[in-house]
């Protein structure tokens, strides 16, 4: 037992450290893809980077010999493709064609909330009142944030709610991919969906290629090259592995210094004003996503928090 206890110690630890690194990679997206989306076609920026990460994952795959998906994880793949692999970077790179990042980063607070939703939607759970009463004060909170700052415009603009569809895309993305990942292991799962998805990627990078060629600065493909490289690949491999490690439920709770690192990336590289309504709602929305993920958390059991790395017998 003491014995088990250990392994289970040191499979959280684990999980924390690479969930930590997941989450700092991750909260350079919106800043470098808005540099990037500054000269760059906002379509090409959301495809192309899933292509150059593609031929990334095709070569580690290759290098460690994965053996194919099961058609079950095949399906499920898809579901992680269409999350994090397509919607949250499409819609991301168009919203930030006229919103800043540390405007999104304040909507895209609400992620862990919304994440841990799709955990439990789709583990079949049944979480206290108070988890649902959360999540939906996060959501009014940032509804609110989008209201009022966008007044001057009339109400909430469309990039807002580009904004919100990437967080209900990724959300779902990041849940069944944590899930997945205990099957697969983190770099397996984020390869698999990036191989998956280049017989779409592809095609739509080389058209929108064609009819916008690429002309940009090199500050805006050194955004581009983060996205693709550390957002869209590198970052997986953390994520992912530190869900499959430490479960959800307790990895998912890292998510919470996102946006306040997204924030501070955003006053640093970009010189973006950190206005009072952003970090009041950011403040209200962590506050939210912190009584979620605690109440989550008290019906799992300690079991179901802790996912080990499977015995790859396939290859």
């Amino acid at each position: 037992m003491r014995d088990n206890s250990s392994v289970i110690a040191r499979s959280r630890v684990a999980g924390v450290a690479l969930g930590a690194l997941g989450v700092l990679a991750f909260s350079l997206s919106l800043p470098a893809t808005q540099v990037a989306v500054a000269d760059l076609n906002p379509w090409l920026v959301a495809f192309g980077r899933a292509v150059g990460a593609g031929v990334l994952a095709l070569a580690y795959l290759a290098v460690v010999r994965a053996g194919r998906p099961t058609g079950r994880q095949w399906r499920r793949l898809a579901v992680v493709a269409t999350g994090v692999v397509v919607g949250f970077p499409l819609f991301t790179s168009i919203a930030l064609t006229t919103q800043t990042a540390a405007h999104g980063a304040v909507v895209i607070a609400v992620l862990p909330a919304i994440t841990a939703v799709f955990a439990v939607l789709r583990a079949g759970e049944r979480p206290p009142p108070l988890f649902w009463a959360a999540s939906a004060a996060g959501l009014v909170a940032v509804v609110l944030f989008l209201v009022v700052s966008g007044t001057a415009a009339g109400g909430i603009e469309l990039a807002d709610l580009f904004l919100l569809a990437a967080v209900l895309l990724c959300g779902l993305g990041y849940a069944e991919g944590g899930a997945l990942a205990r099957e697969l292991g983190g770099a397996r799962t984020i390869c698999w969906a990036l191989v998956l998805s280049l017989p779409l990627t592809v095609p739509v990078s080389a058209a929108v290629a064609l009819v916008d060629p690429p002309r940009a600065a090199a500050v805006s493909w050194l955004g581009f090259g983060y996205v693709t490289v550390v957002s869209m690949f590198l970052g997986f491999f953390a994520w992912y592995a530190g869900l499959a490690r430490g479960g959800v439920a307790s990895v998912g709770q890292i998510q919470l210094a996102q946006p306040v690192l997204t924030l501070g990336w955003s006053a640093l590289l970009l010189d973006q004003a950190l206005t009072m309504p952003a970090l009041v709602t950011a403040a209200l929305v962590l506050t939210a996503v912190v009584i979620t993920q605690r109440a989550r958390a008290a019906k799992i059991p300690l079991t179901g928090e802790i996912a080990q790395f499977p015995r790859r017998s396939h290859r």
